[in-house]
């Protein structure tokens, strides 16, 4: 990275992490980082662009972090079950991935991936637990006669109820995902 990049993109974690993506402008990242606002605009074209730089790094060093603290040994259940739990600690706690719960800002910024990345646009979420579902079909553990980017998806899905909370009611997580975790594994399971 480009050493002035390098500093924009610092300052504006920094700023991000203090004040949020909302109460974060351009104009504080580039005093910040001590350069005119043009030399922001070579290297992003907006804050938009350069928060979800910064919000997809956060989130797969979540998703690492989150690999070296799971036993991939125990049952696909224990094992999805602690991913989601690890996960949605890290994102309750992690001042940049919080913003993934505040509808308007993701919006925007998911927007804006969409239209960079089509379809794949929350693949990177589970991307390399690819592999492990595949090791698991290949073991007999779970289904095979569901394609293994469809079960990624699933667990997508799980996750993504997360932003609905208050919509289904805050009362009953994490209790709901926990279930729903537990009931799409039991049907995923070659003998539950």
């Amino acid at each position: 990275m480009d050493d002035k990049k390098a500093v924009i993109y610092d300052c504006a974690k920094e700023l991000f992490i203090i004040n949020g993506f909302k109460d974060t402008n351009i104009a504080m990242i580039t005093e910040k980082a001590n350069v005119a606002v043009g030399t922001f605009y070579s290297y992003y074209p907006s804050k938009e662009k350069l928060f979800f730089e910064i919000f997809l790094e956060e989130n797969i060093k979540l998703k690492k972090q989150c690999l070296t603290v799971i036993d991939m040994r125990q049952k696909p259940l224990e094992v999805i079950s602690h991913m989601m739990a690890l996960n949605s600690e890290g994102f309750r706690t992690n001042p940049i991935l919080v913003e993934w719960y505040d509808k308007k800002v993701f919006a925007k910024i998911e927007k804006l991936f969409r239209e960079e990345h089509g379809s794949q646009s929350t693949e990177f979420l589970y991307d390399y637990f690819l592999d492990l579902v595949k090791q698991w079909q290949q073991q007999n553990v779970i289904r095979d006669d569901i394609d293994s980017t469809m079960i990624m998806k699933i667990f997508t899905a799980i996750m993504n109820v997360d932003v609905h909370k208050e919509e289904i009611g805050i009362e009953y997580f994490p209790q709901l995902l926990n279930v729903m975790t537990e009931l799409i594994m039991e049907s995923l399971m070659v003998n539950p």
